[in-house]
C-alpha cells in the first residue's frame, strides 16, 4: 500500500513528545508499506535529519511552518469564519499544492493527517481514503472550562465552539481516527456521536530496547523535569513546582538540585520564580542519561491532553516518579506501586521528600515501574497501529 503521511512536526531529531510519536508510527508503518512524508518544520532540516527519515520514507519534503499569529490579518479575518482561526492563519498553500502534486504522481491508497493542523490539507484529497491520527481535544477544552475569568471564558468558548463545529464537519470525511487515551475518544464521541468510521486507541509508547544498556552514576538528591518548556503545559508545571513545591523541598533538603531540560529559545524564563538549586540544562541531544542520573523525576502537570511520554521514558530508565492525577491520565499505572501521585503542593513535596529519604522505596518504584510499562513498548504499539491502518484502508 502507498501512503502519504502529513505531519505537523518534522520527526527528526526526535526531541519532543509529538516527534517521538510520529517517528515511531512512521518507522513501523514503513516496514509493511511504502510511505511518503510531507511535513511542516520549524527550522531548516539538516542533511542528517533528511537522511534519517529517508531510511523509512521513500519521499520526504518539509515546508516552513508559520506559527499562529493572533494579530495577523488572516487570523483577524478568521473571527468571521466557522473554522478555528489558527487553522486559517497557519494554512500554507505550498504544502497543499505539493501534496496534490505528489498524489497526481503516485495515487495514494491512504492519506494520514497527523494532528488537527493537517486536517485542512487532508480533506482536499477528494478521491482517496483518509485517516486522522491523534485527535486531541482536551487542551482547548480545558482552556475553556478552566478559564480564570469571564472574558477569558468567553474568548476560549468561541475557540472551543469553532473546534467542535470543525470536527463535526470534517471527521466524517475520514474513514478512521486514533486517540491516545480513552478520555479523548469519549470526548470525540460526545461531539460527533453518529460517526460511522473506525476508531482506535493508539497509546504513546517507549522504545524499551535502547533503555536497557544505559548505566549512569546516580546523583543524590537530584530531581528532573524533562520536557519542552515551549509547550504551555510544561511551562505551567515548572512554574507551579518552583513557586509552590520547590521551597518546601529545599527547606527540608537544602542540598537538593532540580534540573529542567529542553530548549530555552523563545521561552520566557524570566517569568519563572527564581529559586536556588535550579539548573536549566538547555537542549540535550539525548536526555536519557540525565534522567537516568536523577534520583527521581517530578511531573507536576496541571493541564494538557494525551498521555505523558516523559513518564514512560523515566520509568523505562528506572527513575522513580512523583506526578499529579493529571499527569497520570490515560496511563495504566497504579499509584503508590508504580508511581507516587499528589495533587497539592504540600502532598507533592512530602512525596518527593519521602523518596529522597527512602532508598528502598526508590528501588521498589523503579522495579515496579519498569515492569508496568512493558505494555507500552513501541514494538507492540507499532504492530497495533499498522493493523488499524490496514483496517481503515480496507473499509468498503
Amino acid at each position: 500500500m502507498r501512503i502519504l503521511f502529513l505531519s505537523r512536526w518534522y520527526p527528526y531529531p526526535v526531541d519532543n513528545g509529538s516527534k517521538i510519536r510520529i517517528f515511531n508510527l512512521l518507522k513501523y508503518l514503513a516496514v509493511r508499506h511504502t510511505v511518503d512524508l510531507l511535513s511542516f518544520t520549524g527550522e531548516p532540516v539538516a542533511a542528517a535529519s533528511q537522511e534519517a527519515m529517508q531510511q523509512y520514507c521513500q519521499r520526504v519534503a518539509a515546508v516552513p511552518y508559520h506559527p499562529f499569529t493572533p494579530t495577523a490579518l488572516k487570523a483577524t479575518l478568521g473571527f468571521f469564519s466557522s473554522r478555528p482561526r489558527s487553522l486559517i492563519d497557519t494554512f500554507q498553500p505550498a504544502l497543499n499544492d505539493l501534496g496534490q502534486q505528489w498524489h497526481q504522481e503516485n495515487r495514494y491508497d491512504l492519506v494520514i493527517a497527523s494532528q488537527i493542523d493537517m486536517v485542512p490539507y487532508a480533506v482536499n484529497f477528494k478521491d482517496t481514503r483518509l485517516l486522522f491520527e491523534e485527535v486531541e481535544l482536551t487542551t482547548l477544552y480545558e482552556q475553556y472550562s478552566l478559564a480564570p475569568n469571564l472574558w477569558a471564558r468567553i474568548r476560549h468558548a468561541l475557540t472551543w465552539g469553532k473546534l467542535q463545529n470543525y470536527l463535526r464537519q470534517t471527521l466524517p470525511r475520514f474513514a478512521g481516527y486514533t486517540v491516545v487515551s480513552e478520555g479523548e475518544r469519549q470526548r470525540v464521541q460526545h461531539i460527533v456521536p453518529h460517526y460511522q468510521g473506525l476508531s482506535a486507541l493508539i497509546a504513546n509508547g517507549v522504545d524499551l530496547a535502547p533503555h536497557q544498556p544505559i548505566t549512569e552514576s546516580v546523583q543524590p538528591d537530584s530531581l528532573i523535569y524533562a520536557g519542552a518548556m515551549s509547550y504551555q503545559a510544561n511551562f505551567d508545571a515548572v512554574a507551579y513546582f518552583l513557586a509552590e513545591i520547590w521551597p518546601l523541598i529545599r527547606a527540608a533538603r537544602p542540598q537538593a538540585t532540580f534540573y529542567v531540560t529542553g530548549k530555552l529559545n523563545g521561552v520566557p524564563v524570566e517569568r519563572l520564580p527564581q529559586r536556588e538549586g535550579v539548573v536549566f540544562t538547555g537542549y540535550l541531544d539525548d536526555v536519557r542519561p540525565r534522567v537516568a542520573q536523577s534520583w527521581l523525576s517530578v511531573i507536576p502537570l496541571r493541564q494538557g491532553g494525551g498521555t505523558r511520554l516523559k513518564i514512560l521514558e523515566a520509568l523505562a530508565l528506572g527513575t522513580p516518579i512523583v506526578t499529579t492525577s493529571k499527569g497520570m491520565e490515560g496511563l495504566d499505572l497504579k499509584p503508590e506501586r508504580d508511581v507516587l501521585v499528589a495533587d497539592t503542593p504540600e502532598t507533592f513535596a512530602a512525596a518527593v521528600l519521602q523518596l529522597l529519604r527512602d532508598a528502598n522505596l526508590r528501588t521498589a518504584l523503579s522495579q515496579n515501574g519498569q515492569r508496568a510499562i512493558q505494555q507500552y513498548d513501541w514494538a507492540t504499539i507499532g504492530t497495533n497501529w499498522c493493523q488499524f491502518v490496514e483496517r481503515v484502508a480496507a473499509v468498503n
